[in-house]
């Protein structure tokens, strides 16, 4: 795992992110102490606690995004929740803890997947080996030995002629029966709310214990060769050797992003049998102080994982948390709203900026579509105009203009291949001038 220094943390994300600076050095300090720590002697490095953060933003200005990227950047196990689908204990919903066994089942796929990638060589001659007993098996047993004998001296060079046009393409149309192994799993064993878990556990447990059933399929003879590719990749993985180094991921570098963290802030004073937000609140304090929690891969301890909280804060405070939650977010990090000149930048200059996306898009209908500066910069005002008048959604504001003013392109593409259209200022006002005059038309469609 490739550790950058803060300033190329930064330089990576500034590819997909624009602005935010403030956030940016926090995650990147906080990733950066990651390292640091495993440089540390044994005794010091179960001291060092992780240096939680939370994020403070309205939406869509890049909270999500910065998580995202970061742990892409350093492939660690990424989780996603809203804290506001977690319900306390005693209550129907989902527990705090199954987010622990969601980023391992990441980190499992995630392990496994870099494994498959190591024996795929292999696993690719053995499948080629299965085919060709498939395609021309050897003279059965029963046989007497003179036929055996006989068909033996032609097999080779036959088998050698079968795997030669194997590589080369000429067999590609041919179908061919293959026997696929499917286990058993008794469905819908439990199907309560919060339980999928236990069902999972259930069906893989019995799935174990029932024999496996055998389906015919024909297919083609490149797919034939993926499904026993796959198979036999499955073989060569050592699933203990990647258990462990899942869970080990998990612990020593997961990245868990609580969204919506600002939902289960606040303290009820009413009583009553209500899920309370408190009770949340308490729920994680266990997991984010770190805690030992059960998966179907064994015990994962989250000590050390980093945890990012994020939300829009409008009406409660992160000084609403309780105490004991705030202090475990040493990090607080304020995003800012986004205007005119950033929505121009978010257009135009990240790797994946949806101007490129549009244009990329429309090009694979043979439709070449240019946004000219003046046009840019029209898009970029509208998105702010709507987002002061009506509620503020952030960069997300410029997907429901973009994909506004490109319908009619977007539908009638298919007719017009070879096209050349330019997308100017004129362009943008004919287009949705009448939508941003009318605020009650702007609420609904932008």
């Amino acid at each position: 795992m490739g550790y950058l220094t803060p300033k190329g943390i930064v330089e990576e994300l500034d590819k997909y992110i624009i602005g935010q600076k403030n956030a940016k050095r926090a995650v990147a300090i906080a990733l950066r102490t990651r390292w640091r720590r495993q440089q540390l002697s044994a005794d010091l490095k179960d001291e060092v606690m992780p240096k939680n953060i939370i994020m403070i933003g309205p939406t869509g200005v890049g909270k999500s995004e910065i998580a995202r990227r970061l742990a892409r950047l350093v492939e660690a196990p990424f989780l996603k929740v809203e804290a506001s689908k977690y319900t306390e204990v005693g209550y129907v919903g989902r527990d705090v803890e199954s987010m622990v066994r969601d980023i391992t089942d990441i980190a499992v796929n995630m392990i496994k997947a870099e494994k498959s990638g190591d024996v795929l060589e292999k696993a690719k001659t053995l499948a080629e080996e299965r085919l060709l007993d498939i395609l021309f098996p050897m003279p059965p047993r029963f046989e007497p030995q003179a036929v055996r004998e006989e068909a033996g001296a032609g097999h080779e060079p036959t088998r050698e002629k079968l795997r030669k046009q194997l590589r080369d393409g000429s067999m590609n149309d041919r179908y061919i029966e293959l026997e696929i192994k499917e286990k058993m799993l008794p469905v819908g064993v439990i199907s309560n709310i919060g339980m999928e878990d236990l069902e999972i556990n259930l069906k893989e447990m019995l799935g174990g214990m029932l024999p496996g059933k055998k389906k015919s399929r024909k297919v083609k003879i490149p797919e034939a060769l993926d499904i026993l590719m796959q198979e036999e990749a499955q073989k060569l993985i050592d699933m203990d050797e990647v258990v462990k180094e899942a869970t080990q991921r998990v612990e020593q570098s997961g990245i868990i992003f609580i969204d919506e963290i600002d939902k289960v802030a606040g303290r009820e004073s009413h009583g009553g049998p209500d899920v309370s937000r408190e009770g949340v609140q308490r729920d994680l304090l266990p997991i984010v102080e770190g805690s030992a929690v059960k998966t179907r891969y064994g015990i994962v301890k989250t000590d050390h994982v980093l945890f990012i909280a994020a939300g829009a804060f409008h009406i409660s405070k992160p000084s609403d948390l309780i105490p004991e939650l705030q202090g475990r977010f040493p990090i607080r990090v304020e995003l800012d709203s986004l205007g005119k000149g950033e929505f121009i930048r978010i257009l135009t200059e990240p790797k994946n900026a949806l101007i490129k996306q549009y244009e990329a898009l429309l090009e694979t209908e043979g439709v070449k579509v240019e946004f000219t500066k003046d046009g840019i910069e029209e898009i970029a005002g509208i998105a702010e105009i709507v987002n002061e008048r009506t509620e503020n959604i952030g960069a997300r504001r410029l997907h429901t203009v973009m994909e506004r003013l490109l319908d009619e392109i977007s539908f009638n593409a298919p007719e017009q291949k070879g096209s050349n259209i330019a997308i100017d200022a004129d362009y943008v006002k004919k287009q949705l001038s009448d939508i941003v005059k009318s605020e009650d038309l702007s609420r609904y469609i932008l």
